[in-house]
């Protein structure tokens, strides 16, 4: 169960930011849909049972409301990242204080690795590790020795090989009772066996980047197929519209940091 959570506004330059240029073809962003958009992801989280901490939007870092990979959060512990790309290094330092606040122990990535916080997917006690262009193999194995002082296990996952997805959780989700959502491409891979898992069609790929938050499932719009398999297999989705983000590769996940 969570019961917080971190979120910080998107600035007027959110469409500065990093984004795939084989998304071009969905266009800029725009900037008030992006607000209203998170604003209605904010009320969905509170709607969750969620206590927000709300930050302020960050003009020198466009892509800063993407909270998600500057920390990695365990009950116990928060380990702040380095993240795989420069122009977002300096975003760690902005969220200290916020995520100081509710952790007293707190470690960081320091070089040689890197590590952004959307390659990081916890299932339970065990902890997947995706090692893509922004999460390096040190960052990796610094973060699976500082989880494992916690009391998780963990395996790296490796995407770098993968054009489809920048971040391993843009492919994947946990969703509690051992079940798994994961894009078709990764659906068969060995890291994911004993799993019960909820298939993505490829047409459908960008909804594997789903959240479960208490008893009910955040998922974008516009995926009719993940949404009835969710509620076949007994889950409650809570549909809220994300394209102003994807067109930044951005995805639910991505704005906040759940705890």
């Amino acid at each position: 169960m969570f019961t917080r959570a971190i979120v910080r506004k998107p600035g007027e330059n959110f469409a500065e930011g990093l984004t795939d240029v084989s998304l071009g073809q969905l266009g800029r962003p725009d900037f008030a849909k992006a607000l209203g958009q998170h604003e209605a992801y904010c009320k969905a989280l509170e709607a969750c049972g969620l206590e927000l901490t709300v930050l302020e939007k960050d003009l020198q870092y466009p892509d800063s409301t993407f909270v998600e990979d500057a920390a990695v959060l365990v009950p116990t512990a928060a380990m702040f990242t380095r993240p795989g790309h420069a122009s977002r290094e300096g975003e760690v330092a902005r969220i200290k204080d916020a995520v100081k606040r509710f952790f007293a122990k707190c470690a960081e990535i320091t070089s040689p690795g890197t590590l952004d916080g959307g390659d990081i997917c916890e299932a339970e006690h065990h902890v997947f590790i995706g090692v893509s262009h922004r999460t390096n193999e040190e960052g990796a194995r610094q973060l699976a020795a500082f989880l494992a002082q916690e009391g998780y296990t963990s395996c790296p996952v490796d995407i770098r090989h993968m054009t489809s997805i920048l971040h391993l959780k843009s492919g994947i989700a946990y969703l509690g009772e051992n079940t798994l959502v994961l894009m078709e491409e990764m659906a068969d891979r060995p890291e994911f066996k004993g799993y019960r898992v909820i298939r993505v069609a490829e047409a459908e790929s960008y909804a594997a980047n789903c959240v479960r938050v208490n008893d009910r499932v955040l998922m974008p719009a516009g995926f009719p197929g993940l949404e009835r398999d969710l509620k076949a297999n007994g889950f409650k989705p809570l549909v809220l519209d994300m394209s102003e983000y994807r067109k930044m590769d951005g995805g639910l996940s991505c704005l906040s940091l759940r705890f």
